[in-house]
Protein backbone atom coordinates (compact mmCIF):
# COMPACT_ATOMS: atom_id res chain seq x y z
CA UNK A 1 0.00 0.00 0.00
CA UNK A 2 2.56 2.59 1.19
CA UNK A 3 6.31 2.11 1.15
CA UNK A 4 9.27 4.31 2.07
CA UNK A 5 12.53 3.13 0.47
CA UNK A 6 15.87 4.45 1.81
CA UNK A 7 14.28 7.85 2.48
CA UNK A 8 16.46 10.74 3.62
CA UNK A 9 15.37 14.30 4.35
CA UNK A 10 17.32 17.31 5.63
CA UNK A 11 16.34 20.83 6.57
CA UNK A 12 19.50 22.86 6.25
CA UNK A 13 22.05 21.07 8.41
CA UNK A 14 19.42 19.20 10.43
CA UNK A 15 18.73 15.57 9.59
CA UNK A 16 14.98 14.82 9.72
CA UNK A 17 15.18 11.31 8.24
CA UNK A 18 18.28 9.18 7.73
CA UNK A 19 17.69 6.23 5.43
CA UNK A 20 14.21 5.06 6.48
CA UNK A 21 12.79 1.83 5.02
CA UNK A 22 9.17 1.21 6.01
CA UNK A 23 6.20 -0.72 4.63
CA UNK A 24 2.66 0.12 5.76
CA UNK A 25 0.47 -2.96 5.12
CA UNK A 26 -2.96 -2.70 3.56
CA UNK A 27 -5.97 -2.55 5.91
CA UNK A 28 -3.73 -2.19 8.97
CA UNK A 29 -2.89 0.71 11.28
CA UNK A 30 0.77 1.69 11.50
CA UNK A 31 1.62 4.17 14.25
CA UNK A 32 4.68 6.43 14.22
CA UNK A 33 5.92 7.34 17.69
CA UNK A 34 9.00 8.90 19.24
CA UNK A 35 10.34 12.09 20.83
CA UNK A 36 9.88 15.52 19.28
CA UNK A 37 11.98 16.01 16.17
CA UNK A 38 12.44 12.30 15.49
CA UNK A 39 10.91 12.44 11.98
CA UNK A 40 7.30 11.30 12.58
CA UNK A 41 5.50 14.20 10.92
CA UNK A 42 8.12 14.39 8.17
CA UNK A 43 7.24 10.83 7.15
CA UNK A 44 3.55 11.73 7.12
CA UNK A 45 4.15 14.81 4.95
CA UNK A 46 6.21 12.69 2.54
CA UNK A 47 3.35 10.19 2.31
CA UNK A 48 0.95 13.02 1.45
CA UNK A 49 3.33 14.42 -1.15
CA UNK A 50 3.61 17.76 0.66
CA UNK A 51 7.39 17.44 0.57
CA UNK A 52 9.78 15.25 -1.42
CA UNK A 53 12.67 13.16 -0.12
CA UNK A 54 16.22 14.34 -0.74
CA UNK A 55 17.20 10.72 -1.25
CA UNK A 56 15.06 7.60 -1.68
CA UNK A 57 11.53 6.93 -2.87
CA UNK A 58 7.95 6.88 -1.63
CA UNK A 59 5.59 4.37 -3.25
CA UNK A 60 1.81 4.35 -3.02
CA UNK A 61 -0.26 1.45 -4.32
CA UNK A 62 2.58 0.25 -6.51
CA UNK A 63 3.34 3.62 -8.12
CA UNK A 64 6.18 5.99 -7.36
CA UNK A 65 4.90 9.16 -5.70
CA UNK A 66 6.18 11.98 -7.92
CA UNK A 67 4.80 15.23 -9.36
CA UNK A 68 3.19 13.50 -12.35
CA UNK A 69 1.23 11.04 -10.18
CA UNK A 70 0.66 13.20 -7.11
CA UNK A 71 -2.81 14.61 -7.82
CA UNK A 72 -4.31 11.21 -8.61
CA UNK A 73 -2.66 9.72 -5.52
CA UNK A 74 -3.90 12.47 -3.21
CA UNK A 75 -7.48 11.84 -4.28
CA UNK A 76 -7.07 8.37 -2.77
CA UNK A 77 -5.74 9.70 0.53
CA UNK A 78 -7.45 11.33 3.49
CA UNK A 79 -5.33 13.64 5.66
CA UNK A 80 -6.14 14.97 9.14
CA UNK A 81 -3.61 17.45 10.47
CA UNK A 82 -3.15 18.53 14.08
CA UNK A 83 -6.29 20.18 15.50
CA UNK A 84 -8.24 19.23 12.36
CA UNK A 85 -7.28 22.08 10.04
CA UNK A 86 -10.85 23.04 9.11
CA UNK A 87 -11.27 26.27 7.15
CA UNK A 88 -12.82 28.77 9.59
CA UNK A 89 -14.72 30.71 6.89
CA UNK A 90 -16.57 27.62 5.64
CA UNK A 91 -19.41 25.79 7.32
CA UNK A 92 -18.84 22.18 8.33
CA UNK A 93 -20.92 21.09 5.33
CA UNK A 94 -18.74 23.05 2.93
CA UNK A 95 -15.52 21.97 4.67
CA UNK A 96 -16.41 18.30 4.38
CA UNK A 97 -17.66 18.47 0.78
CA UNK A 98 -14.90 20.76 -0.51
CA UNK A 99 -13.12 18.24 -2.74
CA UNK A 100 -16.36 16.57 -3.82
CA UNK A 101 -17.57 19.94 -5.11
CA UNK A 102 -14.21 20.54 -6.77
CA UNK A 103 -14.55 17.19 -8.55
CA UNK A 104 -18.07 17.99 -9.73
CA UNK A 105 -20.07 15.54 -7.63
CA UNK A 106 -23.82 16.02 -7.99
CA UNK A 107 -25.49 17.59 -4.98
CA UNK A 108 -27.55 14.46 -4.33
CA UNK A 109 -24.40 12.35 -4.18
CA UNK A 110 -22.68 14.86 -1.88
CA UNK A 111 -25.65 15.00 0.47
CA UNK A 112 -25.94 11.21 0.65
CA UNK A 113 -22.25 10.82 1.44
CA UNK A 114 -22.40 13.62 4.00
CA UNK A 115 -25.30 11.92 5.79
CA UNK A 116 -23.41 8.60 5.83
CA UNK A 117 -20.33 10.21 7.36
CA UNK A 118 -22.29 12.21 9.94
CA UNK A 119 -23.86 8.96 11.11
CA UNK A 120 -20.53 7.14 11.07
CA UNK A 121 -18.73 9.80 13.14
CA UNK A 122 -21.77 10.57 15.30
CA UNK A 123 -21.78 14.26 14.38
CA UNK A 124 -25.32 15.67 14.75
CA UNK A 125 -26.74 16.81 11.42
CA UNK A 126 -27.79 20.09 13.05
CA UNK A 127 -24.11 21.07 13.28
CA UNK A 128 -23.37 20.78 9.56
CA UNK A 129 -24.33 24.37 8.82
CA UNK A 130 -22.33 25.83 11.67
CA UNK A 131 -18.78 27.16 11.44
CA UNK A 132 -15.79 25.43 13.06
CA UNK A 133 -15.49 27.97 15.87
CA UNK A 134 -19.08 27.22 16.88
CA UNK A 135 -18.18 23.57 17.59
CA UNK A 136 -16.37 21.90 20.46
CA UNK A 137 -12.91 20.43 19.96
CA UNK A 138 -14.29 16.91 19.74
CA UNK A 139 -16.93 17.95 17.21
CA UNK A 140 -14.30 19.65 15.05
CA UNK A 141 -12.22 16.46 15.04
CA UNK A 142 -15.25 14.46 13.94
CA UNK A 143 -15.79 16.96 11.12
CA UNK A 144 -12.12 16.78 10.13
CA UNK A 145 -12.38 12.99 9.93
CA UNK A 146 -15.52 13.33 7.81
CA UNK A 147 -13.63 15.56 5.39
CA UNK A 148 -10.77 13.07 5.20
CA UNK A 149 -13.23 10.23 4.46
CA UNK A 150 -15.44 12.12 1.99
CA UNK A 151 -13.90 10.61 -1.16
CA UNK A 152 -13.67 7.13 0.42
CA UNK A 153 -9.83 7.10 0.34
CA UNK A 154 -7.66 4.00 0.41
CA UNK A 155 -5.21 5.56 2.88
CA UNK A 156 -5.76 7.71 5.96
CA UNK A 157 -2.94 9.93 7.25
CA UNK A 158 -3.47 11.27 10.77
CA UNK A 159 -1.08 13.68 12.48
CA UNK A 160 -1.74 13.84 16.25
CA UNK A 161 -5.49 13.89 15.53
CA UNK A 162 -6.51 13.85 19.21
CA UNK A 163 -3.57 15.66 20.78
CA UNK A 164 -5.33 18.90 21.72
CA UNK A 165 -8.47 17.39 23.23
CA UNK A 166 -9.68 17.15 26.82
CA UNK A 167 -8.66 13.72 28.24
CA UNK A 168 -12.24 12.45 28.60
CA UNK A 169 -13.18 13.46 25.06
CA UNK A 170 -9.91 12.02 23.82
CA UNK A 171 -10.63 8.58 25.31
CA UNK A 172 -14.12 8.58 23.81
CA UNK A 173 -12.82 9.49 20.35
CA UNK A 174 -10.00 6.93 20.58
CA UNK A 175 -12.58 4.19 21.01
CA UNK A 176 -14.77 5.50 18.21
CA UNK A 177 -11.88 6.05 15.80
CA UNK A 178 -10.58 2.53 16.27
CA UNK A 179 -14.06 1.13 15.60
CA UNK A 180 -14.27 3.25 12.42
CA UNK A 181 -10.89 2.00 11.20
CA UNK A 182 -11.95 -1.59 11.74
CA UNK A 183 -15.37 -1.14 10.18
CA UNK A 184 -14.05 0.59 7.05
CA UNK A 185 -10.93 -1.62 6.74
CA UNK A 186 -8.76 1.38 5.90
CA UNK A 187 -5.00 1.52 5.74
CA UNK A 188 -3.94 4.05 8.37
CA UNK A 189 -0.66 5.82 9.12
CA UNK A 190 -0.99 7.70 12.40
CA UNK A 191 1.41 9.95 14.30
CA UNK A 192 1.21 10.33 18.08
CA UNK A 193 3.57 11.16 20.94
CA UNK A 194 1.52 9.09 23.38
CA UNK A 195 2.57 5.44 23.66
CA UNK A 196 -0.72 4.38 25.30
CA UNK A 197 -2.60 5.86 22.35
CA UNK A 198 -0.20 4.18 19.93
CA UNK A 199 -0.86 0.81 21.58
CA UNK A 200 -4.62 1.40 21.43
CA UNK A 201 -4.60 2.04 17.68
CA UNK A 202 -1.58 0.26 16.30
CA UNK A 203 -1.25 -3.11 14.63
CA UNK A 204 2.39 -2.13 14.24
CA UNK A 205 4.40 0.52 16.10
CA UNK A 206 7.36 2.36 14.59
CA UNK A 207 9.59 3.99 17.21
CA UNK A 208 11.88 6.66 15.73
CA UNK A 209 14.86 8.51 17.12
CA UNK A 210 16.98 11.05 15.28
CA UNK A 211 15.38 10.25 11.93
CA UNK A 212 15.96 6.51 12.20
CA UNK A 213 13.73 3.57 13.08
CA UNK A 214 15.01 2.02 16.30
CA UNK A 215 12.23 -0.58 16.65
CA UNK A 216 9.37 -1.80 14.47
CA UNK A 217 6.81 -4.42 15.37
CA UNK A 218 3.74 -5.24 17.46
CA UNK A 219 3.18 -3.09 20.57
CA UNK A 220 4.19 -5.83 23.01
CA UNK A 221 7.69 -6.00 21.52
CA UNK A 222 8.60 -2.59 22.89
CA UNK A 223 8.25 -3.89 26.44
CA UNK A 224 9.08 -7.56 26.11
CA UNK A 225 11.84 -7.36 23.48
CA UNK A 226 13.32 -3.83 23.43
CA UNK A 227 15.88 -3.43 20.66
CA UNK A 228 18.16 -1.09 22.63
CA UNK A 229 18.35 0.85 25.93
CA UNK A 230 16.62 3.87 24.36
CA UNK A 231 13.48 1.77 23.82
CA UNK A 232 13.42 0.76 27.49
CA UNK A 233 13.90 4.38 28.56
CA UNK A 234 11.16 5.61 26.22
CA UNK A 235 8.66 3.05 27.50
CA UNK A 236 9.56 3.74 31.14
CA UNK A 237 8.90 7.45 30.64
CA UNK A 238 5.33 6.85 29.49
CA UNK A 239 2.34 7.13 31.78
CA UNK A 240 -0.90 5.20 31.52
CA UNK A 241 0.59 2.36 29.51
CA UNK A 242 -2.02 -0.37 29.15
CA UNK A 243 -1.48 -3.34 31.46
CA UNK A 244 -1.84 -5.76 28.57
CA UNK A 245 1.44 -4.47 27.15
CA UNK A 246 3.27 -5.30 30.38
CA UNK A 247 2.09 -8.90 30.60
Amino acid sequence: MLRFARVEKRYGGAVALAGVDLDCPENRTTVLIGPSGCGKSTLLRLAAGLIRPDVGEVWFEGALLEPETLRAARLRMGYVIQEGGLFPHLTIRRNVTLMARELGWARTRRDERLAELAELTRLPAALLDRYPLELSGGQRQRAALMRALMLDPDLLLLDEPLGALDPMIRVELQQELKAIFQRLEKTVLLVTHDLAEAVHFGDSLVLLRGGRIVQLGPPSDLVQRPAEPFVEAFVSAQRGLPKLLRT
